[in-house]
């Protein structure tokens, strides 16, 4: 089958999803006011709460939210076939991302920018906030912890994507500079921020950098993930203008860029899909499609850690309350691009069948390796562009973009310590920089502390990502869903795909207990155990919340 009935299909089901059901959810459900007061106009500091040209502020969000996990995910589930992935992701996208990311920036800014973790306290109660803000610290300590390792990765495979990675932080804060110091046309600093971050790319490779194999005891991993956490600390004390939303912005377009050249490519070259529709013959040991599918692609149909992004930064940075729909609805429509193109890459981008299966000989197996090949691949075939100069182009993408989740993943662990302070009266806590420091060193104890030399110690707990964090956003939708009840607005929208996500969650869950108790994996298994119970809890909390404003709707009519 040709891959550009995948494209067509799926970003015109994107485009629709945009267009039509999201500006429905705008006026009926959410109900946005042009002339609302958001927190960025309130409480303006010019630091963390700071108005925002919403097409910056996109950039900001849309890339914070990306990370590698949109292409990861994809990529890693293709071995079931392309026809689930495809599903999940374009249904998910429409459905599923765009209503929760959307719906999060909207019941934050209502509610003073405050997070969803704090958010739950005030919509639900204590107890169910005290809970979920321990299920919000894991979620980022996995994510910062295991993208460090990614990137690491990443620059050790191809040495050639070392000078664009760290030359994009330069290209940024000079950005940063001109549009908010000098007050430049954001068109024209657009323009050449573009040029100059692809001319980065194109003389990558012949300025490969690489790292000694022994840096004081440290391997170059360990290094890379030091230089990393020490880069990410700085930026995530840094005013939001001078470095997280130029960064952010130009690597938002970067990426619109290369996704056109993918598409573009794809269009010309016209590949086929060699991957299985449904794959009926997986390599042992692969987990059932369902419910395993609905947790191993999260970012690209639906995560909870959108909702941290889209309550703990976009909210204090959203100019009016109508740009909600573009920042977070679009942002989703634009991390499902990207992982429809991670779906293509990895399912066309193979001369054949068998060349395919012997990469997917596991499951784990693809991922970002496998969208980066194939990707390189489809673009040769499609632009000439030469296969070294495209892999190195698509490792950027993926480098930046866990950056940039980093930065801002940080900076949400860092608010997470800050308000743990202010609710439990602990002052020094509530500070930036001791926050910023407990943050970082929560993370390098687990990089280090459980994977030794290396670094890699985020790896050990990464298997409970996919099922974290989709938690996370079936119990952001039940604090949403708990707000509509109360406004006496429509509420089924959130409603029926929180019922189906926790209802998937909860069996992953469960199937995963039963496999780290038959591996004897007890660590896992007692996270898993943490993990369901503070689902369970915070459901029942939600629950019950619900019921008591169904009853008292009732008996006000």
């Amino acid at each position: 089958m040709s891959a550009i009935v995948l494209l067509v299909l799926g970003l015109g089901g994107m485009a629709l999803g945009y267009f039509v059901y999201s500006r429905f959810i705008a006026t009926h459900v959410y109900r946005l006011e042009e002339d609302f007061k958001t927190p960025a106009h309130e409480m303006e500091d010019g630091v963390d709460f700071v108005p925002t040209n919403k097409f910056v502020l996109w950039g900001h969000h849309f890339t914070s939210v990306a990370g590698a996990a949109p292409i990861v995910g994809p990529a890693i589930a293709v071995i079931w076939g392309w026809l689930p992935a495809f599903l999940w992701v374009t249904l998910g996208t429409i459905f599923f991302a765009g209503v929760h990311d959307f719906g999060a920036i909207w019941a934050s800014i209502r509610n003073r920018a405050k997070s969803v973790g704090a958010l739950t306290g005030e919509v639900v109660g204590k107890r169910a906030r005290s809970v979920f803000m321990i299920v919000i610290f894991l979620v980022l300590l996995m994510v910062n912890a295991v993208f460090g390792v990614v990137i690491a990765k990443l620059l050790i495979n191809n040495p050639g994507a070392v000078v664009p990675v760290w030359g994009a932080v330069a290209v940024a804060l000079v950005i940063g500079q001109l549009i908010y110091r000098f007050k430049m046309s954001l068109g024209l600093v657009s323009v050449v921020g573009i040029v100059v971050l692809y001319w980065l790319i194109y003389i990558g490779p012949s300025v490969p950098v690489t790292l000694p194999d022994n840096v004081m005891g440290l391997s170059p991993s360990a290094s890379w993930i030091l230089l990393l956490f020490a880069y990410a600390a700085v930026a995530s004390l840094l005013p939001v203008w001078m470095l997280l939303q130029p960064r952010d912005y130009i690597n938002g377009l970067q990426l619109f860029v290369g996704l056109i050249l993918l598409y573009a490519a794809v269009l010309i070259a016209n590949p086929t899909v060699v991957a299985p529709m449904i794959n009926m013959d997986v390599p042992a040991n692969t987990p059932s499609l369902i419910p395993l599918l609905f947790v191993t692609i999260a970012c690209g149909a639906i995560s909870g850690f959108h909702g941290l992004v889209a309550s703990g930064t976009t909210s204090k940075q959203l100019n009016k309350e109508t740009d909600a729909r573009f920042v977070g609805y679009f942002g989703a429509v634009g991390e499902g691009a990207l992982a429809l193109a991670a779906i293509i890459a990895a399912t066309a981008g193979f001369a054949s069948l068998a060349d395919w299966q012997a990469v997917y000989s596991a499951f784990g197996k693809g991922g970002v390796l496998a969208f980066v090949d194939g990707g390189a691949v489809i673009l040769n075939a499609g632009t000439g562009i030469d296969v070294a100069v495209a892999s190195t182009m698509l490792t950027v993408m993926a480098a930046l973009f866990a950056g940039t989740t980093m930065d801002t993943g940080l900076r949400l662990q860092r608010y997470i310590f800050q308000e743990w302070g202010e609710i439990y009266g602990i002052k020094w806590m509530g500070k930036a920089f001791p926050a910023t420091t407990l943050a970082v060193a929560s993370c390098l104890v687990l990089a280090f502390g459980a994977g030794g030399a290396d670094g890699s110690g985020g790896l050990l707990i990464w298997p409970l990502f996919g099922t974290t964090n989709q938690l996370l956003a079936g119990l952001t939708l039940l604090v949403i869903t708990v707000m509509l009840v109360r406004r006496k607005a429509p509420s089924i929208y959130t409603m029926a795909p929180l019922i189906f996500l926790l209802v998937m969650t909860l069996a992953a869950l469960l199937l995963q207990l039963k496999g780290f108790y038959d591996q004897q994996k007890w660590f896992l298994l007692g996270l898993d155990v943490v993990v369901l119970v503070a689902a369970i809890l915070v459901t029942l909390e939600c629950a019950a919340v619900l019921i008591a404003e169904k009853r008292k709707a009732a008996q006000a009519d």
